[in-house]
């Protein structure tokens, strides 16, 4: 049996029951000796389990006074890690509730120690199993399909529990917002624009009495875990509103194609630099560089927006309703790819800024 003496088992856990000490024996046999728990503020009739599996597996806990979410927990975990655990190789993540099979975690790990410790691998399931809740196939076939479009992100299981992380990336994993189940979306968000590789290892799908016992709720987590997406879309919702209505009130008292365009998009963009900059991306990269590479994008968009309304005028007509009508299709188009670009290269900051 190999061992794994140098990679520690993180296993964040709120209410656990019997199978928490299950997931701990199957590891241990496994070859790893090194666990850490952290309690996310369970109940007191639930503080026992910790307490064995201190006393019977040495396992190292932590404790939130409340329940502070998944998110935070992980970042205890991390946060302890570097400061006890400075000569291991790197960590890996799993679930409490024996979703995650000693042999996947294994092979996990085993795919980051044969990279050289230079990825973050991922336990991917394989959401058309038959196992698998229609709800949760939704979910995680939907949130997939929003980041591979919005954020160029390919990865098939955004939300899953078992992670191993090389060392190096520790500190990175400890400046990431989000406090519960967010975390881990924008972690894979952070990890595409800091050059961290995601490599994927395909691994059991387990889902045991239909997932009841997760601790996700669907309204309330899918908000946080699509919240940039949400807030690009509300900031772009109101510099659309601010450029459209701008614009065809200019166009009916000038009929000046080019000029309503240029004023309408000036004020509109002053409006949604600032907000992208401070609410959506949260941007720390110098303000002069962001601007100047916003106002390039601005510029070019504007640009192809005035030659594609104006290129189709002439086929489909040049009254204000028609135009007005072409310009909202043609804006819709440009959004998607806005997006794109602001995440990639607007507000992207420099391996220095990081």
């Amino acid at each position: 049996m190999r061992s794994y003496d140098d990679i520690t088992v993180i296993i964040p856990s709120l209410d656990p029951d019997a199978r928490l000490l299950e997931v701990i024996e199957g590891v241990t046999q496994k070859g790893f000796s090194d666990l850490l728990l952290v309690d996310d503020g369970s109940a007191p009739e639930n503080q026992h389990f910790f307490e064995e599996a201190a006393e019977k597996y040495g396992c190292e806990v932590l404790h939130h006074p409340h329940n502070l979410g998944k998110g935070r927990a992980l970042k205890t975990a991390f946060a302890w890690i570097e400061e006890n655990r400075q000569n291991i190789r790197g960590c890996v993540t799993i679930d409490g509730d024996n979703q995650h099979h000693p042999d996947d975690i294994a092979a996990c790990v085993d795919k980051m120690l044969a990279g050289d410790c230079k990825e973050l691998v991922l336990g991917v399931r394989d959401f058309d199993a038959e196992n698998v809740p229609p709800k949760s196939k939704f979910g995680n076939k939907c949130t997939s399909f929003v980041f591979k479009v919005f954020c160029g992100l390919k990865v098939s299981d955004t939300q899953t529990g078992l992670r191993v992380f090389p060392k190096f990336c520790i500190p990175t994993m400890l400046e990431i917002a989000g406090e519960r189940f967010e975390y881990e979306t924008n972690m894979l968000l952070v990890c595409k624009n800091a050059g961290i590789p995601l490599v994927e290892q395909t691994i059991r799908t387990i889902y045991i009495d239909a997932n009841a016992t997760t601790h996700f709720h669907p309204i309330k987590d899918s908000v946080r875990v699509y919240g940039i997406i949400i807030k690009f879309f509300l900031s772009s919702i109101l510099s659309f509103v601010i450029d459209y209505g701008l614009f065809n009130l200019l166009y009916a008292l000038t009929k000046h194609l080019f000029a309503s365009t240029v004023i309408a998009r000036i004020v509109s963009s002053l409006f949604n630099f600032t907000v992208n900059r401070k609410a959506v991306f949260k941007s720390k990269a110098p303000l002069a560089g962001t601007m100047i590479r916003y106002y390039i994008l601005c510029a070019v968009q504007m640009l192809t927006s005035y030659l594609l309304v104006a290129l189709l005028s002439c086929i489909f007509g040049k009254s204000s309703l028609i135009v007005a009508i072409l310009k909202l299709c043609v804006d819709i188009f440009l959004y998607f790819i806005s997006f794109r670009i602001q995440q990639a290269w607007v507000f992207a900051e420099k391996p220095a800024e990081k």
